[in-house]
């Protein structure tokens, strides 16, 4: 229908919005079940226009959270080559309110790491080079 969906997590239309609405019910149905513990949240993405993989975070007043949720990107950088933590940022933009990342990062609490994964459509840079390697089905599979 031409929306969005990762703008609409606030209040999402059954009608409009089925898959996330039926999403967000279930994730807070989880969150209110105390034999459930949710960890992580990532919103995974594939970006037109930057390269290699990358994250967005939270950022959090609680300065312990934000140094704990720091440290799942940085693990991906040192273990994925095409990952990389300097393209990584964290914020609580006006305009990224309305994403998963923001609404559950709000919603969860401090135990559940909410992310969205970006990975470039085209390529990545090897790390400390210039060169770039072509995501295809045969860099996947290796």
């Amino acid at each position: 229908m031409g929306f969005d969906l990762n703008r609409h997590w606030v209040d999402p239309s059954p009608w409009a919005h089925p898959t996330l609405h039926g999403v967000k019910q279930l994730i807070i149905q989880m969150y209110n079940n105390p034999k459930v513990t949710l960890e992580f949240y990532i919103d995974i993405h594939a970006h037109s226009t930057m390269m290699n993989g990358f994250m967005y975070g939270n950022i959090f007043e609680d300065e312990e959270r934000f140094h704990r949720q720091v440290i799942f990107p940085k693990l991906l950088c040192q273990n994925a080559e095409d990952f990389s933590f300097s393209s990584t940022s964290f914020n609580r933009d006006a305009v990224k309110a309305g994403t998963g990342r923001r609404f559950l990062g709000g919603l969860l609490d401090d135990t559940s790491y909410c992310y969205t994964l970006e990975v470039s459509f085209y390529s990545y840079i090897v790390g400390g080079t210039t060169s770039t390697v072509p995501y295809s089905e045969e860099t996947c599979i290796l």
